[in-house]
């Protein structure tokens, strides 16, 4: 899921997050996601109220608080593509920021119009890779509806995922600094205490 694990996940898939000792890194690659924990929050960003933090949103920026303080890397890139989608536009300020200010390593790959597809990363392909060494990959429907957390253990896959990360990180730019070029988006971070549901 975009902010928080996903629920209805293949079973020990949540323990991860506790057991992970150095690194927890999620690829996001859709430009919107259904039905994955946060449609409160999304109705009420796009409604235009206050920020709203919901109890599952609250549990996980408590989880990036947790594991970064342990000293366990949290990492996360974007693939996105430009104009964004309203999805997007919620989920790059509503979204990213509290996990951000929890210690989440949050960086974009930008897709300007026209640009392509980077050859280094998969298209379409999201997953949380956990130490290196555990991967999950996500399913989503056509439309972004989260379906499931499916377990790979073949080690090709889990190497493959490996040298995605180093791509990812290598080709994004931080979260703050894609905020600087959209200034429409900046203005739109939530500042001050948000709201709870």
């Amino acid at each position: 899921m975009p902010g928080q694990p996903p629920t209805g996940s293949a079973p020990g898939f949540d323990d991860h997050f506790e057991r992970a000792g150095a690194n927890i890194f999620r690829l996001e690659t859709l430009q919107s996601y259904r039905n994955s924990g946060e449609d409160q929050a999304l109705a009420a960003f796009q409604a235009g109220h206050p920020h709203l933090i919901t109890p599952g949103k609250r549990a996980w920026v408590a989880l990036i608080r947790d594991r970064t303080a342990a000293g366990c890397a949290m990492q996360r890139v974007h693939v996105v593509r430009e104009p964004i989608t309203d999805y997007l536009r919620f989920e790059l300020t509503w979204g990213y920021q509290p996990n951000v200010e929890a210690g989440e390593d949050i960086r974009i790959v930008r897709l300007a119009p026209g640009d392509r597809w980077p050859v280094e990363l998969p298209q379409g392909t999201d997953f949380w890779l956990f130490d290196f060494s555990v991967l999950y990959a996500l399913r989503y429907g056509q439309d972004g509806t989260w379906l499931a957390a499916e377990d790979v253990t073949e080690p090709t896959a889990i190497e493959q995922a490996c040298h995605w990360r180093e791509a990812a990180l290598r080709l994004a730019m931080p979260w703050r600094r894609y905020l600087d070029v959209h200034p429409d988006l900046a203005r739109i971070v939530p500042l001050g205490k948000p709201r709870a549901s």
